[in-house]
C-alpha cells in the first residue's frame, strides 16, 4: 500500500512537471512585436487575400497569424512572409509599408511580394532590422529611391527589390553587404553606373540588375566574384566591351547582357566559361567574327547573338563542338550564310532562329525535324514549297517564315497538332483561309499571320472550339462577308482583315469580342453602319474603318468617338465625333 501511494505521488509530480514545462514553452508573442504587426495591418486599407483577417487575438506566435513565425523561446517575430500571386489579380493587398515593421528587431526573413497595390517608399526604419538575412519586396509598386540604410544590414544574404518603380542611383552603401549571395534590383528605373563599392560583394552568386536605365561600363571587378553563377544585366544602357576578367568566371552558368550598347569583339577566352549554359548577347553592337573557341563550351544549351554586327565566316563545328546546344539565334547580323550551316541542320535543336541571314534557295531539310519547337527563318530569300517538310516537324509550336519568296497553296499545308503560332506574311502563298481555319483546326493554334500574300476565297465560319488570339490576314484577295460566327473567337485580341475585298455589313456579333484591342477593317467594301455593339469592346486601343462604304453615325462612346478622324475617312457618309456632327432629319 505504501509502495502504491509512492507510485501515485511520483505520477502526480511527473504530471505536474510536464504541465509546467508545457506551459513555460508556450511563450506569448512580444507585445511590442504584436503592436508593430497590427500597425502594419492598419496601413493596408484593403486585403482581398484574407491573410490579415487571421491576425486576431493577443498571441501572434500561436500559428494562427498567417505568414508570421516566432522564436518559441522568447516570443519575438523572426519571419514575416506575405506573398500574393500576380496570376491571381483579384487577390491582393492595397496600402503602404508601415514604418512600424522596423521595430521587429529579431526579424530574420521579410517577404512582401506580388502586391501591385502596395505603394509608397521603403521606410527608413527598415535600416534597424539588423537581424535580417532575407529581404524580398519584389513585384509591388514601391517607388522613390532605394534607401541607403539598407546597406546597414550586416547579416543580409539575399536582397530582392525587383519589379517595382524605384528610380535614381543604386546606393553605394549596398556594397557594405559583404554576406550577400543574391541581389536582384531588376525591372525598375534605376539609373547611373553600377557602384564601385560593389567590388566588396565577393560572396555574390546571383546578380540581376536587368531592365533598368543603368549606364557606363560593366565593371571589371565582376570577374572577382568567384562564386558567381548568374549575371543578368540585360535591357540597360551599358556601354563598352565585356571586361577580360569576366572570362575567368569559371562557375558562371547564365550570362545575359542583351539589349545594351555593348561594343567590341568577343574574346577567344570565352571558352574559359566552362560552366556556361545560357549566353544572351543580343541587341548590342558587337563586331567581328564569332570566336571558334565558343564551340568548346560543353554545357552551353542556349546561344543568342542576334541583332549585332557579327560577320562571316561562322565557326566550323566538328566533333564534340557545341555538344549540349539546343537553341541558337544568329538573326540580323552581317552574316551572308546562303544556306543553313550543316552543323545546325544536323544537330537535334529545339529552336533555330536565322532571320535576316541571307538564306537562299529551297527550304532546308533538317536531320532531326521532330525535335524542333520553334523555327524562325523570316526575312530571307527562301523559295518554293515548305508544306511537305513542315509535316515532319511533329513537335513544332512556333513557325515564322515571313518575308521570303515561298510559293505554295494553303490546302497543302498540314500543320503539326501543337502549333500555337504560324507567320507566313509577305510571301506568295495562295489558296483559301478555310484550308487553315476549319472545324479540324487545333485548339492550340492562337496566332495566324498571313498578311501580304495572295490568299483568296471567303472568311470561313469559326467553330466554338477555336482559341485564336491573333488573326492577321490583311493585304490579300479575300472576299465575301464577315461571318456572325466571328463571335466564337472569344479570345481574339487582334483582328486585321484590311486591304481585301470584304463586302456586306459589319456584324453586330463583332461586339462580343470583349478582349479585342486591335481592329482594322480598312480598305474593303463594307456597307451599312458601324454597329453600336462595338461599344461593348472596352479593351480596344486601335480601330480603323477607313476607305469603305460605311454610312451613319459613328458609335458615340469611348474610345470610338475619340479615335483620330483618319480612322473613319473615305467612307460614304459617316458622321458624329470625331467627324462633323450628323445632320438632323426632318419628318
Amino acid at each position: 500500500m505504501q509502495n502504491l501511494r509512492w507510485v501515485l505521488n511520483l505520477l502526480f509530480v511527473s504530471s505536474l512537471l510536464r504541465n509546467l514545462v508545457h506551459s513555460s514553452s508556450q511563450v506569448i508573442c512580444s507585445s511590442q512585436d504584436r503592436a508593430a504587426l497590427l500597425a502594419f495591418k492598419s496601413s493596408i486599407v484593403e486585403d482581398t487575400t484574407g491573410v490579415l483577417a487571421s491576425w486576431v487575438g493577443k498571441d501572434c506566435c500561436n500559428g494562427d497569424w498567417e505568414g508570421v513565425l516566432c522564436n518559441p523561446a522568447n516570443g519575438k517575430v523572426t519571419s514575416l512572409v506575405l506573398q500574393s500571386s500576380l496570376t491571381e489579380p483579384t487577390l491582393y493587398m492595397k496600402g503602404t509599408l508601415s514604418p512600424s515593421l522596423g521595430r521587429l528587431g529579431s526579424l530574420q526573413v521579410l517577404v512582401i511580394s506580388g502586391n501591385k497595390f502596395i505603394t509608397g517608399s521603403i521606410p527608413s526604419s527598415f535600416s534597424n532590422l539588423t537581424s535580417l538575412t532575407q529581404l524580398a519586396l519584389e513585384d509591388n509598386s514601391l517607388r522613390g529611391n532605394v534607401p541607403s540604410g539598407l546597406g546597414h544590414l550586416p547579416l543580409l544574404e539575399s536582397l530582392s527589390l525587383a519589379g517595382n518603380r524605384f528610380s535614381g542611383a543604386v546606393p553605394a552603401s549596398l556594397g557594405n553587404l559583404r554576406s550577400l549571395s543574391t541581389m536582384s534590383l531588376a525591372r525598375n528605373s534605376l539609373s547611373g553606373p553600377i557602384p564601385v563599392a560593389f567590388k566588396n560583394l565577393l560572396k555574390l552568386q546571383i546578380l540581376d540588375l536587368s531592365f533598368n536605365l543603368l549606364s557606363g561600363p560593366i565593371p571589371d571587378f565582376i570577374g572577382q566574384y568567384k562564386d558567381l553563377n548568374t549575371l543578368h544585366l540585360s535591357s540597360n544602357r551599358l556601354s563598352g566591351g565585356i571586361p577580360v576578367s569576366v572570362y575567368n568566371s569559371g562557375k558562371l552558368q547564365d550570362m545575359s547582357l542583351g539589349r545594351n550598347d555593348l561594343t567590341g569583339q568577343l574574346s577567344d577566352r570565352i571558352s574559359n566559361l566552362k560552366s556556361l549554359s545560357t549566353l544572351d548577347l543580343s541587341s548590342n553592337k558587337f563586331i567581328g567574327r564569332i570566336p571558334p573557341s565558343i564551340t568548346r563550351l560543353q554545357n552551353l544549351w542556349s546561344l543568342n547573338l542576334s541583332r549585332n554586327h557579327f560577320s562571316d565566316p561562322l565557326p566550323v563545328v566538328v566533333g564534340r563542338g557545341f555538344p549540349s546546344l539546343l537553341s541558337i539565334d544568329l538573326s540580323y547580323n552581317n552574316l551572308n550564310l546562303g544556306a543553313v550551316p550543316s552543323w545546325i541542320r544536323d544537330k537535334p535543336l529545339t529552336e533555330i532562329n536565322l532571320a535576316g541571314c541571307k538564306l537562299r534557295g529551297a527550304f532546308p531539310k533538317l536531320a532531326r525535324p521532330d525535335d524542333l519547337l520553334s523555327l524562325d527563318l523570316s526575312d530571307n530569300f527562301l523559295t518554293g514549297d515548305v508544306s511537305a517538310l513542315l509535316a515532319n516537324m511533329t513537335s513544332l509550336q512556333k513557325l515564322k517564315l515571313s518575308k521570303n519568296q515561298l510559293r505554295f497553296d494553303l490546302s497543302k499545308l498540314k500543320l503539326p497538332e501543337g502549333v500555337s503560332s504560324v507567320d507566313l506574311s509577305s510571301n506568295l502563298v495562295t489558296g483559301s483561309l478555310s484550308s487553315l481555319v476549319n472545324n479540324k483546326t487545333s485548339r492550340f493554334l492562337e496566332e495566324i499571320h498571313l498578311t501580304n500574300n495572295q490568299i483568296s476565297g471567303r472568311i470561313p465560319d469559326f467553330a466554338e472550339s477555336l482559341n485564336l488570339k491573333v488573326l492577321n490576314v490583311g493585304s490579300n484577295k479575300i472576299g465575301g462577308q464577315i461571318p456572325s460566327s466571328i463571335s466564337n473567337l472569344v479570345e481574339l485580341v487582334r483582328l486585321d482583315i484590311s486591304r481585301n475585298h470584304i463586302t456586306g455589313v459589319i456584324p453586330e456579333a463583332l461586339g462580343q469580342l470583349a478582349q479585342l484591342n486591335w481592329l482594322d477593317l480598312s480598305i474593303n467594301a463594307l456597307t451599312g453602319r458601324i454597329p453600336d455593339s462595338l461599344l461593348n469592346i472596352k479593351a480596344v486601343k486601335h480601330a480603323s474603318f477607313r476607305a469603305n462604304r460605311l454610312c451613319g453615325q459613328i458609335p458615340q462612346g469611348r474610345p470610338f468617338n475619340i479615335f483620330p478622324a483618319a480612322a473613319y475617312l473615305h467612307n460614304l457618309c459617316l458622321c458624329g465625333n470625331p467627324l462633323p456632327p450628323c445632320r438632323k432629319t426632318t419628318e
